[in-house]
């Protein structure tokens, strides 16, 4: 018997796509919602669990979020970046529970008629992410370093918890 497929949470709109997904991220379906005759540039940008953070190595990262203000957090942002930019269209897709290492925890997809505003619509989308979605993540670490919990940010200091795994279990 094949596993049922995670519960997928969505927010579409005309050329505008937000998500949040316990399933692994799939670049070509992202890249397709934005894609469009009218577009001259297609900017993806991928963000991939590394092996090591601050000289320890990472065995997985997990993903914890409050679905709904999460989702209209995304929301907000591709708007505001796809009106400032004159985007064409904007993905946004987040990944949620464990990601392994090398796997994507988030892609974001931009189409434009132009290049210069697509690359400039792509980092802004992301760096809005990561300072405004609620979207928290565990970082498991090798042997005795354990794990820890920290915002979505990158540098920030986290705090290190005891029996991670049972802290993300069932989380959405």
């Amino acid at each position: 018997m094949a596993a049922e497929p995670s519960p997928v949470t969505c927010i579409e709109e005309e050329n505008l796509f937000v998500q949040l997904t316990h399933d692994r991220l799939d670049i070509a379906s992202i890249m397709a919602r934005v894609k469009s005759p009218k577009a001259g540039a297609v900017v993806l940008f991928a963000g991939t669990t590394r092996d090591s953070f601050a000289d320890k190595p990472v065995v997985h990262l997990a993903y914890s979020a409050y679905a709904p203000l999460a989702l209209r957090t995304m929301q907000s942002i591709a708007r505001e970046v796809k009106g400032q930019h004159s985007l064409t269209a904007i993905a946004m897709v987040h990944r949620l529970g464990v990601c392994p290492v090398g796997e994507e925890s988030i892609l974001i997809a931009v189409s434009s008629p132009h290049r210069l505003a697509a690359w400039r619509a792509g980092e802004q989308a992301l760096e809005e992410c990561k300072e405004r979605v609620e979207v928290w993540k565990l970082e498991e670490f090798g042997g005795d370093e354990g794990a820890v919990w920290r915002a979505n940010r990158d540098g920030q200091a986290g705090a290190r918890v005891e029996n991670a795994m049972d802290d993300v279990g069932g989380q959405t």
